[in-house]
């Protein structure tokens, strides 16, 4: 995996979604800027942290 989901640093839900919305809001940014392959870039970075993060991640009790 390119990010470790289990890392503490990831422990605080705001962090996960922050590390998630960025790349996905960039990806509006490039988009309305008609910047398409960098737009598709960032949304599969994000698409991929969500993934990573809220579906792989195993809790911490």
């Amino acid at each position: 995996m390119l990010v470790d989901p289990n890392n503490p640093f990831f422990d605080r839900l705001w962090v996960r979604v922050l590390c998630v919305a960025a790349p996905l809001a960039w990806a509006g940014v490039e988009l309305s800027n008609a910047a398409t392959v960098w737009a598709v870039l960032f949304a599969a970075a994000g698409v991929y942290l969500f993934w990573a993060l809220f579906v792989v991640r195993k809790r911490r009790d």
